[in-house]
Order: structure tokens, then C-alpha cells, then sequence
């Protein structure tokens, strides 16, 4: 097979690869299990940020510095790594970020880690 048969187009999502960010910008795509929604506005925001169900405990962060597709995946993707996460979905049009854990995440802890990628942690 040719190397020009290989390439897929840009922006076409590539096999093996994970995205995430905001599903209704196509990809990157949300995880393949996305946060489940509850409360008023989604992740359980106005009960306090957390909640725990079946998979784990749902926060939601408010986070300024996204602007795109590219932040929600690079914000995605940092929280991502802290142990116990589960799950990740950043929306820059409401700079929101769902985090689905095994247990609650220190806020010291993601605050660094967003720091450390040039964003920064607004509330929880």
C-alpha cells in the first residue's frame, strides 16, 4: 500500500487514538464514557461540584485560558493523568470540565496541574 493510501485526511479522527473535548465540535470526540448529567446544568454543578454514582465521583471545574478545540484537549488530557480519574469532558464555550474519579480529587492538586498548562482553575 502507498504511503498516500495510508494518510487519512486532516481532522479525520485516526484509529487507536483517544480524543476529547467538546463532542458537538467533532473531533477530538468526549471519552467513551462521558460523565452522566444530573442536576440542573449538567455534572452536578449547582449541587456543590461532586456527587458520587456509579462510576465514581463527578466534579465539575470552571477553567479560563480555553479557547478551543485544542485547550479542551490539552485541559482533557492533563486532568486525565492524575491517579483515579476516570473520565474527562472540557467544554471551552463554557470553560467547564467534568471530571469523573474513583474518589474526590484534591482542588490543590488540579489547580497545579492547570497552572502548569497555562490554563487556570476559576471555581468548583
Amino acid at each position: 500500500m502507498s504511503a498516500e493510501t495510508e494518510t487519512s485526511q486532516p481532522g479525520a479522527p485516526r484509529p487507536g487514538i483517544a480524543y476529547l473535548g467538546n463532542p458537538q465540535s467533532g473531533p477530538p470526540a468526549e471519552p467513551a464514557e462521558p460523565a452522566p448529567a444530573s442536576g440542573c446544568c449538567g455534572g452536578g454543578c449547582c449541587g456543590g461540584g461532586a456527587e458520587a454514582d456509579a462510576g465514581g465521583v463527578t466534579a465539575v471545574y470552571q477553567v479560563t485560558g480555553m479557547d478551543g478545540e485544542h485547550c479542551e484537549g490539552a485541559v482533557s488530557l492533563e486532568i486525565a493523568e492524575l491517579a483515579g480519574v476516570t473520565g474527562v469532558t472540557a467544554d471551552a464555550t463554557t470553560g467547564q470540565v467534568t471530571v469523573v474519579s474513583q474518589a474526590p480529587l484534591d482542588e490543590g492538586t488540579v489547580r497545579s496541574v492547570l497552572d502548569e498548562a497555562g490554563y487556570g482553575l476559576a471555581g468548583h
